[in-house]
This record gives C-alpha cells, structure tokens and sequence, in this order.
C-alpha cells in the first residue's frame, strides 16, 4: 500500500499544474528524509526481531511470561532517542547543508525534520501487529492511513495549491499514526526501562545500523550520485521516477524476510525453518518472476501514459531495477541476521559500497549516464547477496541448495535475463 500511494502520487503530481522542479523537490524531500532515517531505523527494527522473547535480558529474569512486552517499548524508546538526535543535528547544521550548489538549502528543511522526527517510531506499528501474530491488522492499519495520505496530499495539489500544503497533508497524517501508535504501546507492551536490555538491543543491532549507513541501499546511494554529479532537479526527478523496483517483488521480498527473521534465531528450529524459508521462497518466485517479466514488457509503453512523454528516459532505468528481482529472491541474510551474526552484514556492506561507487562513477564516464548508475547497482547488490551465501557455506555449512530452489532460480533468472537484452536491444520493443 505504501509503494501504491507514492507511485499514484507520482501520477498525479505529473499530470497536475505541477513543474518537473515542483516535483524533484517533493521527491528531494522525501529522498532526504529517508536517507537520514532508513539505517538507524531498519538496524533498531531488524534486530528487535530475533531478539523478541529471545535474549538475556529477560530470559535471565523469567519476565517472558508476562503477556505484554517490555522489548517493544524499549525498542520504541531507542527510535524516539534517534529521532530526537537527528532532528537536533539537523537544526544545528541546517544553515550549512545543501543539495545542489545553485539551489541553495534542502526544501522545506523546517518541516523535514519535523517529518523525521514524528515519522521514524511509528514505522514500529506494523512490527508490533507482527509480533503478535495479528497480520490482518497490519491490513486495515494499511487501508486506513494510506487512504487518508493519499487523500491529503493530493487534494491540495489537483485543488491548484503548491507543494507545501501535500507535505502539510503527510505531517498530519503521521500526527493520526502516533496516536494510533500510543494506543498499540498501551495495549501491547510493558512500560518498563531497561537499560541493561537496551545495550543489548543496541549491541546486535549497531552491525545492522552501520551495514544499511555504508550500504545505503540502491536508491540512496545511487540517489546521491546523481545528485552529486548533474547537479540538477530535473535530472533527478527523472531517475527517481525510474529508480523504484517493481513494488510487488519488493513488498513480498521484504515481508517473507523480516516474518522469517524469528525463525532462525534458535539452533534447534534451523532445518525445519531453512526448509520453510525454501518453499515461501519457490511461491515467491512463480508470482514474482513472470509479474516482472510481464511489466518489462510494457514499461517503456507505460511510462510516458502514467506519467508524461518527458519521463520517457525514466523506463530505461526501471527495466534495470527490474532486475533486481534475481537477488531479492534469494534469502542468506535472513539466515545471517536471524542467527545474530549481524558484523557478517556489515562486512558484505562494505563489499557492496567499496564497488557501488567507483563502478557507478566509471559507468557514467564510460557514456552510460543515469542508466550505469542503475547498472551498477544492480551488479553490487549481487555480489552482496553472493558474499552472504558464501559465508553461509563456508562458515555455517548451510548449502545454498537448503535454502534455495537453485533449480527453477536459474531457469527465471536465464529467462528474464534474456528477456531484458531483448528489450534493451529493441528487438522487443512495445511502446
């Protein structure tokens, strides 16, 4: 639901009276707050996970019994601290920061801190349903306030107003997700500081902090880069509008993932979990494969219809992303995290920035442009999904075989490989 509200915002925005200036600025704003906020907030989530019932902390002390939970609310007190801290050293730096060098302070900069320090513990809401076997009310958690942020921030956009009044609609929507969140801490977990579990939450989880900071993650990274080097909204609004994955791979990667994370991290559940995480992986990939292949086909059609013919450029670099799919299909890092090894994370992080950057920079001089970026990417996070695997055969004596159905992964992967150069070449060329 998240992806489909921005990707119809991004319709809309298009389409409206809105200039492509207009919208790199919304984009650069949504870009920077996640760019501050993803790490701390993914390592702090992350590792909560396997730790939930499962750590010393209470385990030493016989709380697990109790029905609520103290984890939580410390694993909330530890996103309320980060938060704080960014939107302070935001403030004290904002006078100094820029995006591009003609264009002066990062927009809205006031109301972007703002927006971080009220959006990052609510992120805890769909994790507090998920720890308590209640999934459905991730649903209607979902129908519910993306309804109304779709609602508020495109009314005042098809109404004529500016920017600024859809980011006013996002604050007060994530206003209506922190009561909702209050109720959710109230009912589900135990008010009680720990210092002693927060140094352990802190200690499994700064691996994991450091791994997505290095990392970054394909679109942060590659966001910078382009940023850094055009120099130019414009240009950045039309990689941006490119650079998304095709949000069904993404949704159901992500959520097979972090629902499996519990399941490793005990010894005794390994073979059986390792063998369930197989069989999900297998369904994933007879939805997730032909659906990919199936938009390939007709991105380079659709773009210039959902959007304008402007952001023609933007399909290449999805049909890149596209790819992405070959990876995020496979699991070791769910093993790895699960079973708390998370330094191996930040090691495989450092691989992947070590390679992401120079491989980028040399794609854009060797005349690919905004399009190597996307390439390299694609090459980095392989290899980071290759390392993971390795590590696991080696050092666990997990094979990739127990994991993954290697067998029909590689007959996907050949065809939607093929798939692509067709397309690529314009040998298949639907537009």
């Amino acid at each position: 639901m998240r992806f489909v509200v921005f990707f119809i915002v991004s319709i809309i925005f298009t389409k409206s009276h809105l200039t492509r200036a207009d919208i790199g600025s919304w984009e650069m704003f949504m870009f920077i707050a996640g760019l501050i906020t993803f790490f701390w907030v993914t390592g702090i989530i992350q590792s909560l996970l396997p730790l939930y019932h499962r750590n010393r902390t209470y385990r030493k002390t016989g709380d697990n019994g109790t029905e609520k939970s103290p984890e939580i609310f410390n694993a909330f007190l530890l996103l309320c601290f980060f938060s704080l801290l960014v939107f302070a050293l935001g403030h004290g730096i904002k006078y100094n920061f820029s995006v591009f060098k003609y264009s002066g302070n990062v927009p809205y900069l006031n109301l972007l801190l703002l927006y971080v320090l009220l959006s990052s513990p609510v992120c805890l809401i769909e994790y507090i349903y998920l720890l308590n076997n209640l999934s459905y009310r991730i649903f209607q958690y979902g129908v519910y306030t993306f309804s109304a942020q779709l609602i508020l921030i495109i009314l005042p956009v098809v109404l004529g107003k500016g920017i600024l009044w859809s980011v006013y609609g996002l604050l007060a929507v994530t206003a209506v997700r922190w009561i909702w969140l209050i109720v959710l801490l109230v009912r589900y977990t135990e008010m009680k500081i720990s210092v002693e579990f927060m140094k352990e939450h802190l200690y499994l989880g700064l691996p994991l902090v450091l791994t997505s900071l290095i990392s970054g993650s394909a679109q942060y990274i590659d966001g910078i880069i382009v940023s850094a080097v055009y120099r130019d909204p414009g240009m950045f609004a039309w990689f941006r509008y490119g650079a998304k994955e095709f949000p069904l791979v993404l949704m159901l990667a992500n959520g097979l993932s972090n629902a499996m994370l519990p399941e490793f991290s005990t010894r005794s559940r390994m073979k059986d979990s390792l063998a369930r995480i197989k069989m999900k992986s297998k369904g994933l990939m007879h939805i997730c494969f032909p659906a990919t292949m199936l938009i390939m086909l007709f991105a380079r059609w659709l773009y210039p219809r959902m959007f304008t013919p402007e952001f023609q450029k933007s399909a290449d670099i999805f049909l890149i992303y596209s790819l992405l799919v070959i990876p995020r299909l496979i699991f070791p890092q769910t093993i790895v995290v699960g079973r708390k090894k998370t330094h191996i994370t930040l090691i495989a992080s450092l691989l992947e920035l070590a390679v992401n950057v120079p491989l980028s920079l040399l794609m854009i001089k060797w005349g690919y442009n905004i399009v190597g970026v996307a390439l390299a990417t694609f090459i980095v996070y392989l290899l980071g999904k290759v390392f993971l695997a390795g590590y696991l055969w080696v050092k666990m004596k997990i094979k990739p075989g127990e994991y993954i159905p290697i067998k029909l992964f590689l007959i996907y992967s050949t065809l939607l490989t093929i798939l692509f150069v067709l397309i690529d070449h314009r040998v298949i060329d639907i537009h």
